[in-house]
């Protein structure tokens, strides 16, 4: 984790962005993962030579980059929990589908079901999942949209699933679309939140790396 990677700390909270294929917390894989990372910069930068605080109040799918917020206190881990919990932050994401999409923009209101398999399946047995969409530029040669999601919910893998389940997987998606070999082409560009000591409304945006589909796009 370098400095590039941070784009706001304070007392209270630091916000950077989750490389691809990192996990944002550890697992039984054992692989290194953003809380570790983020951990290791602190403890270099404030030179401490104990355990650092860091609260994890939102996750990233292991295969996706962008931004993250962690807590550096437990008070800030519990507001910024609940904000999560009752919808209070918004969360846009960039990410290129396959294909031209139907319409412009839309939103989509589906009912998503985790399986054991660590699959999620739209299905009226499952959770309420909403999101909306807008579509940005469309690469005729390609065949592949670059849209902008604003999602109102957070269950597992529910971009992937409400745009794979209408024949619009995302490029790179391995677990719900093609297996091309390369990275899935889902990004967290857009984070905002009230600070969780002085209320103030934060807002952090980043762009993806330029390569692979990215770069058939002016974003």
């Amino acid at each position: 984790m370098n400095e590039d990677s941070i784009l706001y700390e304070d007392n209270h909270i630091i916000v950077a962005i989750k490389p691809y294929n990192v996990l944002s917390q550890g697992d039984s894989t054992k692989d290194p993962s953003m809380v570790d990372y983020v951990k290791e910069y602190l403890k270099e930068k404030y030179h401490k030579p104990g355990n650092v605080y860091l609260g994890l109040v939102h996750r990233l799918d292991r295969p996706v980059s962008g931004i993250m917020v962690f807590a550096k206190t437990s008070k800030a881990a519990e507001r910024l929990s609940k904000s999560f919990q009752t919808h209070d932050v918004v969360k846009k994401y960039l990410a290129v589908v396959h294909g031209k999409m139907e319409k412009e923009k839309d939103t989509w209101e589906d009912s998503i079901l985790r399986l054991e398999n660590g699959n999620s399946v739209l299905s009226k047995e499952g959770k309420p999942c909403s999101l909306s969409y807008e579509v940005l530029e469309y690469d005729e040669e390609e065949n592949c949209s670059l849209v902008s999601i604003t999602l109102h919910t957070g269950r597992h893998h529910q971009i992937r699933v409400q745009f794979a389940s209408r024949g619009h997987y995302l490029l790179g998606d391995q677990r719900y679309g093609v297996e091309d070999h390369i990275q899935i082409h889902l990004f967290s560009y857009y984070l905002s939140f009230l600070h969780p000591t002085t209320k103030e409304r934060l807002e952090f945006q980043a762009f993806p790396p330029k390569k692979d589909y990215w770069t058939r796009f002016t974003v």
